[in-house]
């Protein structure tokens, strides 16, 4: 492909950027450029909504004054008045500015303004033929000069990428951006506040570890200056937190955010955010219900409905979730396999092969249940699906079921094909944990690098006695795409990582 049209555009721009310069120069020399003392009383949504119903005779007999501020999005000038349409954080707003209502000079300079230049007006709100709410200005100023234009165009697979690296223009052009990340806002909102209202204590834990815990991933590593030593970003919180409820803390959550040197994909992002809570004296099997209330009181705070379309395909949340075994999934999903071959080692290992999916020599039987699991299931779990008691090999912090010491009693939650929430009742035995983190080291020292590091410190504090408890996270990204129909996880992050230009 020619380089040509991209070299051009690029000329442009800096043509249209020199001239922009040249105004602000023009501007700076009449010694008013960039103030800072107009005072903005009004915004656009709350305009709307106090005064949108007014006819045109109503708001003339009754003249409402308002000041506005934001950045110029129209702009149709013509000989002695043009109108303008604004955007603020509400929304967008018309203004009339003519000649004769703000003065000669500055209806001059006001025509030289260009489109993403921030103003404020101020005057009274009227209906135009067309009945379109509008400000009749007295008074424009401007009060920040864009330098660089606005896209004119911003969507579509050719400035996808852009859109991340420049979240800045996608959310000025984009209504779609801005309404999914205000939606984000308040789905966390809605979570805080659930969790207060149900007992539980927000706090707030390291993200500088001395050891990487509670989860099995290849962290982030740094060095501290002052005190000489190889530090690693968080991976989980859950260490430090179980260590708050052995101090009496006996619900907590913290809204984290977690860093795990991993790759990239539509639903990975190596920097993300999780809420984990902990509830004493309680179980896996509470701990479900909980979740699913959460999640329920979510949707219907961000989306007004427990029922909603995602990617084109109907969700519900509220039914009951459904709870299946890691070989009742495979086997609802893939009738044609036998339990005999499910639980046969060495056929598993075969099939594997043969799918070319990962594992590893030392497996036992349950953690190869899980990669066949993860190469021919997950993807099919669309409705919300609890996979539950999880192999003891691959849940080194979850408290093994009585019944069957193979057996964790652990779950996750997928919906839509993907994970949610993963919870467990915690292991509290210090001589089972010092024993398991002993197998996480061996498996570590054998080249797992995800595997976990034997925390001494975390043993000591459950010697002290950790009441029976349970404990989840909830992957707040991976809620916030089913919850905006996003598709890609960097739709819901502000700022996703990206390789290099």
């Amino acid at each position: 492909m020619s380089d040509q049209p991209f070299i051009a555009q690029e000329q442009d721009e800096n043509h249209i950027v020199a001239e922009r310069r040249a105004k602000l120069a023009e501007w700076r020399a009449t010694g008013k450029a960039y103030p800072n003392d107009f005072a903005r009383g009004n915004v656009s949504g709350e305009i709307f909504d106090l005064h949108g119903t007014k006819t045109g005779e109503e708001l003339e007999a009754d003249p409402v004054e308002v000041s506005v501020a934001g950045r110029v999005m129209l702009k149709r000038v013509m000989g002695k008045a043009s109108f303008v349409t604004i955007a603020d954080a509400g929304g967008r707003l018309q203004l009339y500015v003519a000649r004769d209502g703000v003065g000669e000079e500055t209806y001059a300079a006001f025509k030289r303004w260009d489109i993403g230049d921030i103003v404020g007006a101020a005057g009274a709100l009227f209906r135009t033929r067309t009945n379109e709410l509008t400000v009749r200005c007295a008074e424009i100023r401007l009060l920040s000069k864009a330098l660089r234009p606005l896209p004119e165009k911003f969507h579509g697979l050719a400035d996808q990428e852009q859109k991340y690296r420049m979240r800045h223009l996608d959310l000025i052009m984009n209504e779609a951006s801005r309404s999914a990340f205000m939606a984000r806002s308040r789905i966390v909102r809605s979570i805080r506040d659930y969790m207060c209202d149900h007992g539980f204590l927000e706090v707030e834990t390291p993200m500088m570890h001395p050891i990487p815990g509670g989860a099995s991933a290849r962290p982030f590593k740094t060095h501290h200056n002052a005190l000489d030593r190889e530090l690693f970003l968080r991976i989980a919180p859950e260490l430090y937190l179980k260590k708050l409820v052995v101090g009496g803390f006996e619900k907590v959550f913290e809204l984290n955010r977690n860093f795990r040197n991993e790759g990239m994909s539509p639903r990975h992002n190596p920097e993300f955010t999780m809420m984990e809570f902990y509830e004493a004296y309680s179980e896996y099997h509470k701990l479900m219900d909980f979740t699913e209330d959460l999640l329920r009181h979510s949707a219907r705070e961000a989306l007004g409905a427990e029922t909603f379309a995602y990617q084109g395909r109907p969700l519900d949340l509220s039914r009951p979730f459904e709870r299946l075994t890691l070989i009742q999934a495979i086997m609802k999903y893939h009738p044609h396999y036998t339990p005999e071959q499910l639980g046969d080692a060495g056929w598993l290992r075969q099939k594997l092969d043969a799918m070319k999916a990962e594992h590893k020599p030392g497996m036992g039987l349950g953690a190869l249940q899980l990669a066949l699991f993860e190469e021919t299931t997950e993807a099919d779990l669309w409705d919300p699906t609890y996979i539950i008691d999880y192999p003891a090999e691959i849940s080194p912090l979850a408290r093994r079921g009585d019944g069957d010491s193979e057996i964790a009693e652990r779950f996750e939650l997928f919906i839509a094909g993907r994970e949610i929430a993963n919870g467990f009742s915690e292991l509290n035995d210090p001589e089972d944990q010092a024993e398991r983190f002993m197998a996480q080291a061996r498996a570590k020292d054998a080249g797992d690098e995800e595997a976990m590091y034997y925390d001494a410190d975390y043993v000591r504090a459950l010697e002290y006695g950790l009441p029976p408890t349970g404990g989840c996270g909830i992957g707040i990204d991976r809620l916030v795409m089913l919850l905006t129909d996003s598709a890609n996880i960097r739709d819901v992050i502000l700022f996703p990582q990206m390789r290099p230009e």
